[in-house]
């Protein structure tokens, strides 16, 4: 089916009865090396159900909660499949495109791409990744040189197909990663494109925590009698991650979030808003509670985002304060918390919000605060979850409440030792009487008219009559003077 050798796979049923090793796959001794050098000598449940999976050549439908290893679980079959074609020549013929991993989002393409370059270090291969909101020449300049795999954003992808800066006629492996979040962007008609630019004859892997009526028909369209395979019930959150709600006023909620940061004593932690500019503010309000704190949002060019992730990952920054674009592919090590400053809208972003921390099996704390006017959010949430939240008291944050009450009570008493003058009827001042302006009058316009000595001294004859021998000027009319008969 695909140009690719095959490669001897044990059963799930074989490895099931052995404790299961990342060297019990039958991957390549460069494969194995890297996955040494990280430290992982086991596979997650994922992992191990996909691998051996991948290895054999078929589509995979693949559903697991966010935070189990996905991106391991189709990365590392995929590059021990492309062992095959690794060279080292330095003709960018020799090294076509020929595994193609779609994501929704920059952060995660750049996560899996990081993965990616991780586990194929000793390997020949080439990777690179493209998205958008960077200059595309030093992209270009790469695809140019030759890649078998691609790690891309779909709307950058197009930029570089129509660029003719990528080449897609020899891509044996399409991924999608994320793929429900790709349709919630509005990225189905560019998938269908990309699709149509891939040859016929190819493996389909198809990747998500998420699985929704949408998505599976999607996947019917272009998935060759897939595997499905899900090592937890849809919508699950992971067991070790700790749910509480706290309920505060609209108003003490950016208190609330450096209550908490300071009381726990937190650091590498995620606290998730729904909005760009809510983002801001939360940040600017740790800030200035003397908290390391930053924002990250779409309004963020891609090179800032990208700093202000970097900075969290060195620990420079203990606090990223960040809308949904977020909220998947941030791989961040012993992450200990998230804070969800807002509900989300769609219940299944709390999933992939929680699923920040935990991951790797490691514990977490998934900490949401909530108004009266989201009863209806975390209904949909619990409905989702099929469980309820643990419901506690934000103990010892009366201490900001009375400092709200502190300075209400002062506005009050400085209010009652300077009367309004508006409302307290004791303080109005008297009325004064209205009086219209006087007007300036020159007295030479009051005195009685006067003629001239010139005018008085030459009166007109009204009894003079014309002297017939003068000849008498005629007005003319605008048709002519009328002649005399």
């Amino acid at each position: 089916m695909h140009n690719m050798t095959e490669t001897s796979v044990p059963t799930i049923a074989e490895l099931a009865a052995d404790t299961l090793r990342f060297d019990s796959f039958g991957l390549a001794p460069e494969i194995l090396r890297a996955l040494n050098d990280q430290g992982y000598v086991h596979p997650t449940p994922i992992q191990a159900q996909a691998i051996p999976v991948v290895l054999q050549g078929r589509d995979v439908m693949g559903a697991a909660q966010t935070g189990t290893g996905k991106t391991a679980g189709f990365s590392l079959p995929i590059i021990q499949l492309l062992m095959a074609h690794a060279n080292t020549s330095a003709s960018p013929a020799r090294h076509p495109v020929r595994a193609l991993i779609l994501t929704p989002t920059r952060e995660l393409a750049d996560q899996v791409a990081e993965n990616v370059k991780a586990y194929s270090r000793h390997t020949p291969l080439r990777a690179t990744v493209v998205f958008g909101g960077v200059d595309m020449a030093p992209q270009t300049a790469i695809l140019r040189n030759g890649v078998e795999i691609v790690i891309a954003t779909p709307g950058r992808l197009l930029d570089h197909v129509a660029q003719k800066s990528v080449n897609l006629s020899q891509t044996q492996i399409l991924i999608m990663d994320e793929a429900d979040r790709m349709l919630d962007m509005g990225f189905l008609p560019d998938l269908q494109r990309i699709i149509n630019l891939l040859p016929k004859q190819r493996q389909n892997l198809m990747f998500s925590a998420t699985f929704s009526p949408e998505i599976k028909k999607l996947s019917a369209s272009f998935l060759n009698d897939p595997v499905t395979i899900e090592v937890a019930r849809s919508n699950a959150t992971a067991e070790n991650v700790t749910q509480v709600l706290y309920k505060v006023q609209e108003d003490e909620k950016r208190d609330a979030v450096a209550f908490i940061i300071r009381e726990r004593g937190l650091k590498q932690v995620i606290v998730f808003s729904n909005t760009k500019i809510g983002a801001s503010r939360v940040a600017v309000h740790l800030v200035k509670q003397g908290i390391k704190a930053t924002a990250i949002h779409g309004d963020k060019s891609q090179q800032e985002r990208m700093a202000a992730l970097e900075a969290f990952k060195r620990g420079e920054v203990e606090i990223l304060v960040a809308t949904d674009v977020a909220a998947r592919g941030l791989d961040i090590s012993e992450m200990p918390c998230v804070i969800n400053f807002d509900l989300p809208y769609n219940a299944e972003d709390y999933v992939h919000r929680i699923g920040r921390t935990g991951r790797a099996g490691a514990k977490g704390d998934a900490i949401s605060l909530h108004t009266d006017k989201d009863e209806r959010l975390l209904v949909d949430i619990e409905k989702l979850i099929k469980q309820k939240i643990v419901r506690l008291q934000l103990a010892g944050f009366i201490a900001t409440s009375l400092h709200t009450e502190r300075k209400t009570s002062s506005f009050a008493e400085r209010s009652e030792r300077t009367p309004n003058r508006f409302n307290d009827k004791s303080a109005e001042r008297p009325a004064r009487s209205y009086q219209a302006p006087r007007e300036k009058v020159d007295p030479w316009f009051l005195k009685p008219y006067e003629p001239s000595a010139s005018q008085a001294s030459v009166k007109p004859d009204l009894t003079t009559k014309a002297d017939p021998s003068k000849p008498q000027k005629k007005a003319a009319l605008l048709g002519g003077l009328v002649k005399s008969t």
